[in-house]
């Protein structure tokens, strides 16, 4: 409880500062908001040309996109400490954080919660919402657990993967950006059902990095298409708990790395 109420501590302060300039703050939010949807119009622009991607209509992809772009906007506010952890190494500040008594982990998720990605999760968010109507998907209490699990999954398993990146920085010093390919590649990737790539690329984001267990498998059980592309329906609502299995081997992942952490002697 004394870590929750620092951590409680870390965002009023993150908020604050972020509050300062507060047209600032609005424009980032405007410029988060427009960007994803002008990605969403070009998602539009697809189906108005060729009306579907195999079964795939653009009410049930909506469903796909806006889930992953919501999971995604929460996991990045959350974890910009771990994001920018090679400015850290670098300049032997990390030290500074070994010294204080707590851990490390609660210090870097504390460091900055991003505001601006309200922009990102608002439009996601709305277009779920749309994608509910149109489909005419009723809101029951099934339909809910499995976009609240696929939701939270999505965001333990983007945390995960921001932890595993920043975690191989204690060796190679410089952050790796091909980590990128699994962040911002992998949202580009989920807005899609993953019934349309290759069998390989399907295994690797099921068995490997479990994107698909946090955002597809859940959705085919609210889009009633489980049978369809012979998806256990037990499975569908069991499956996102695999993103928070992969949050808690990076943690212990991110321990390994930290023991052998050697200074910069900055």
């Amino acid at each position: 409880m004394n870590a929750f109420y620092l951590y409680k501590r870390y965002i009023s302060v993150s908020f604050k500062s972020q509050m300062q300039y507060k047209v600032s703050f609005v424009l980032q939010v405007i410029g988060q908001l427009l960007g994803t949807a002008i990605e969403f119009l070009g998602v539009w622009a697809l189906f108005s040309r060729f009306n579907s991607i195999g079964t795939w209509t653009l009410g049930e992809v909506a469903l796909f996109y806006g889930m992953v772009n919501v999971s995604f906007a929460c996991a990045d506010a959350l974890g910009r400490g771990f994001d920018t952890f090679g400015k850290i190494i670098k300049s032997g500040d990390f030290d500074r954080l070994l010294l204080r008594p707590r851990t490390t982990v609660l210090q870097l998720l504390g460091t900055e919660f991003t505001l601006k990605r309200i922009g990102r999760f608002f439009q996601g968010f709305v277009v779920i919402g749309w994608s509910l109507a149109t489909l005419h998907i009723p809101f029951t209490l099934k339909i809910l657990w499995l976009l609240s699990s696929s939701f939270l999954g999505g965001v333990a398993l983007f945390v995960g993967i921001v932890i595993m990146q920043a975690t191989l920085t204690f060796w190679t010093i410089e952050s790796l950006e091909i980590m990128n390919i699994l962040t911002y590649g992998g949202v580009e990737t989920a807005e899609y059902p993953f019934s349309i790539y290759r069998k390989w690329f399907q295994q690797f984001f099921t068995f490997l990095v479990p994107l698909a267990c946090v955002n597809y498998f859940p959705l085919l059980a609210v889009l009633g298409k489980e049978n369809t592309f012979s998806a256990p329906l037990w499975f569908c609502y069991i499956s996102p708990m695999a993103g928070i299995l992969f949050l808690i081997v990076a943690l212990q992942f991110w321990k390994l790395g930290e023991r052998h952490y050697c200074s910069t002697g900055s």
